[in-house]
C-alpha cells in the first residue's frame, strides 16, 4: 500500500503532460478530439483541463469547427504568455541570456562576453550577468517557471553538474543545484547538441522518429543519438566524442592530443584553411579574389567550382564513413546534419548517402534518411528543449500548477 500513492501520482503526471502536449501540438482542439488522442475518458480530460486552465496554463477560444456546418466551437490552447523562463547558453568566451515564455516565444536575448577570467571564478561570472539581465528587463518579466542552460561541456544532466570545462577551468561544478538555492526554481542542464537534438526530435526535423542521430558540424564536431525516444547517455556525460576519432593517421595534431582526429578534417576552420592552401595552385578558381568563408567556400560548391567541389567530396566521404559505422550501431530512422555546409547540401549529400549505402548494413541503410536540422541552434533556441520535454512529461506542469 505504500507504493500506491507515488504510482497515482506518477500516473497524474504522465496524463496531464499528455494532455498540455497534445493541447500544444493540435491546439485549439476540442475536448472530444483531445479524448481520442489522449486515449482518455471524457471525464479524465474535464478533470485534467480544468485543473490546467484554473493554473492559467490552457485556456479556452472558440475555432471554426468543419464537423458542426462552420459554426464556432470551443476549443483548447496553451495559455504561454505570462509563464517565462530563463535561457542561458554558454560558449567559449561568450553567454547568451534570453528569455521566452512557455510557447517557446522569444521576449528578449542578451549576447554578452564571457572571458576566462581569472580575478571572478566561472561560477560568479555567470551569476552576475544574470543579475544584471533580471535588472535591464525586469519590466518585462512575468511569472518565472524554470532556468535552462545549455553549454558545450561534459555534463550530467541529471545532477545538474558540469563535469569539465577546460576552457574556464571548471571541474565538478554543481551548477544546478547552486542556481536552485539562490533561485527556488527548477534548473535543466544539458549539452548544446544533446539539447538541439532533443529539440529537433520534439518539434523539428525529427519529430516523431524514435531513432534519430543528430550530426553537427562547424568549429567542432558532435553527435547526439537518441534510441527508443531516449537521448542515448541522457544522465551521463552526454554526447559522442566522434569528432576525435582518427579520421586521417598522418593528419594534423588535435587539441585533444591526438592526429588527424575528424574534427580538424571537416571542421569548418580547417576546411577553409585547406581551401586556402590549395588556391595558389587553382588560379581560375572561384574563391580567388573572393573573402574565403564558409559562405563563400559553399557557393563555389554549388557553382561547381573544382577545387571547392574536390573539397567537399572529400570531406563527405570522411564524415560518410563515420555515419556508416553509427548506421550499424544505432539503426537510426533519420540522420539529421546541422552545420552552415548545410548550404552545399545538393552535392555533399549525395556523398555521404553513397557512403552509407557502401558501408553500412543493407537493412538498415535501404530506408534512411538525410536531412538537414530544421534550427540552426542560434541562440537560445536550444534551451528551450528541456523546458518542453519537462512539460510534456508533466514533471515541470505538477511544480507550476502547486505555485
Amino acid at each position: 500500500m505504500d507504493g500506491q500513492p507515488g504510482h497515482i501520482d506518477q500516473i497524474k503526471q504522465i496524463n496531464i503532460g499528455t494532455v498540455y502536449r497534445l493541447i500544444d501540438q493540435y491546439g485549439p482542439i476540442s475536448r472530444i478530439e483531445l479524448s481520442k488522442k489522449a486515449q482518455l475518458a471524457p471525464a479524465s480530460i474535464t478533470k485534467i483541463v480544468r485543473e490546467l486552465v484554473d493554473a492559467h496554463l490552457v485556456m479556452e477560444t472558440e475555432f471554426l469547427d468543419l464537423g458542426f456546418r462552420g459554426r464556432p466551437a470551443t476549443g483548447l490552447k496553451l495559455d504561454s504568455e505570462s509563464w517565462h523562463f530563463l535561457c542561458v547558453s554558454i560558449n567559449l568566451g561568450s553567454l547568451i541570456l534570453g528569455l521566452r515564455d512557455l510557447s517557446s516565444t522569444l521576449i528578449v536575448e542578451d549576447v554578452l562576453p564571457l572571458p576566462a577570467n581569472k580575478e571572478k571564478s566561472f561560477l560568479d561570472s555567470i551569476i552576475d550577468e544574470i543579475d544584471a539581465f533580471f535588472g535591464r528587463y525586469q519590466s518585462r518579466l512575468e511569472r518565472l517557471t524554470a532556468i535552462s542552460m545549455t553549454v558545450n561541456a561534459i555534463v550530467d544532466p541529471t545532477q545538474g553538474l558540469i563535469h569539465s570545462f577546460p576552457y574556464y577551468q571548471v571541474q565538478e561544478l554543481p551548477i544546478g543545484e547552486y542556481l536552485h538555492r539562490r533561485t527556488g526554481l527548477p534548473v535543466f542542464l544539458q549539452h548544446e547538441i544533446t539539447a538541439w537534438t532533443i529539440a529537433e526530435s520534439l518539434y523539428g526535423t525529427a519529430k516523431n522518429c524514435q531513432n534519430v542521430i543528430q550530426m553537427v558540424i562547424d568549429e567542432h564536431v558532435g553527435v547526439g543519438v537518441i534510441i527508443a525516444g531516449q537521448t542515448l547517455h541522457a544522465g551521463n556525460r552526454g554526447v559522442m566524442e566522434v569528432g576525435h576519432i582518427q579520421a586521417e593517421p598522418n593528419g594534423e595534431r588535435c587539441y585533444c592530443g591526438n592526429f588527424g582526429c575528424l574534427e580538424t578534417v571537416v571542421g569548418i576552420s580547417h576546411i577553409l584553411s585547406r581551401a586556402k592552401r590549395q588556391l595558389a595552385m587553382v588560379p581560375d578558381s572561384l574563391l580567388n579574389g573572393e573573402p574565403l568563408t564558409v559562405e563563400s567556400f559553399c557557393q563555389a560548391v554549388n557553382n561547381g567550382d573544382t577545387l571547392a567541389v574536390d573539397i567537399i567530396r572529400d570531406i563527405g566521404v570522411k564524415i560518410g564513413h563515420i555515419i556508416a559505422i553509427m548506421v550499424n550501431l544505432f539503426n537510426p530512422e533519420k540522420i539529421l546534419m546541422g552545420s552552415p555546409l548545410n548550404a552545399s547540401q545538393q552535392v555533399l549529400y549525395p556523398v555521404i548517402s553513397e557512403c552509407i549505402q557502401q558501408h553500412a548494413l543493407p537493412a538498415y541503410s535501404k530506408q534512411i534518411e538525410l536531412v538537414p536540422t530544421k534550427f540552426n541552434n542560434s541562440g537560445t533556441l536550444s534551451t528551450v528543449a528541456s523546458v518542453k520535454k519537462a512539460l510534456y512529461d508533466g514533471s515541470l506542469l505538477i511544480s507550476l500548477m502547486k505555485g
